[in-house]
């Protein structure tokens, strides 16, 4: 008998998984593709490392079945594998190539086509499709000039709304810090914002 998988929670998701259910594992791919690809998409502003670290964060869940952590969400952690790739990849792009995709899938004894399949099966994201307007364009460049440490929280915070705890696990800060910074992000997107208004008063 088939299971619907989409009826399952996340956690009853990793237990399937990790008891070796190849479909349970498409179902969380399916389940959050979108929304961590909108947050890298957002947060690196680099369609080349967008694809990439996006990726790598699924690959790591693919990877990690035994060490699954099941008293944890899974979305917080999908995000905490994603920033911290995207942390990574921000800082070895100057550096070093991307290691080739067959070089992963060459040296782990797991179905790897299939999961590259699962993840890339669906290219067309809604985040691609939606109507880019003029406002949406302006808080994009915005966002995107911000420093990397208010970008990432600003977009944790209003894009993904995430609490203060979730923020703190994700980013492996104090409850204090994440809310000082989400102070100065939000003072600084509204700074920027008056600027980039005039700016367009101007022309």
């Amino acid at each position: 008998m088939d299971t619907d998988f989409q009826s399952l929670s996340d956690s009853e998701l990793l237990a399937r998984y990790s008891a070796g259910d190849e479909p349970a594992f498409r179902e969380i791919v399916t389940r959050y593709k979108n929304s961590l690809y909108a947050f890298l998409r957002q947060f690196l502003n680099r369609h080349d490392l967008v694809e990439d670290v996006f990726q790598e964060t699924f690959l790591q869940v693919y990877t990690s079945r035994a060490s699954f952590d099941y008293s944890r969400p899974l979305r917080p952690w999908l995000f905490t594998i994603a920033a911290n790739k995207a942390k990574d990849a921000l800082r070895k792009r100057q550096r070093t190539a991307a290691i080739p995709i067959g070089t992963i899938a060459d040296s782990e004894d797991l179905s790897f086509g299939d999961v590259l399949n699962a993840i890339t099966s669906d290219s067309r994201m809604p985040s691609e499709n939606l109507e880019r307007t003029e406002t949406a364009l302006r808080v994009e460049q915005i966002i995107a000039n911000m420093p990397e440490n208010l970008r990432e929280i600003l977009i944790l915070a209003y894009f993904n709304k995430f609490s203060y705890k979730q923020m703190a696990d994700i980013l492996s800060i104090p409850i204090g810090t994440v809310k000082s910074r989400l102070h100065t992000a939000v003072g600084r997107f509204a700074q920027d914002w008056k600027v980039s208004d005039g700016d367009k008063e101007t022309e």
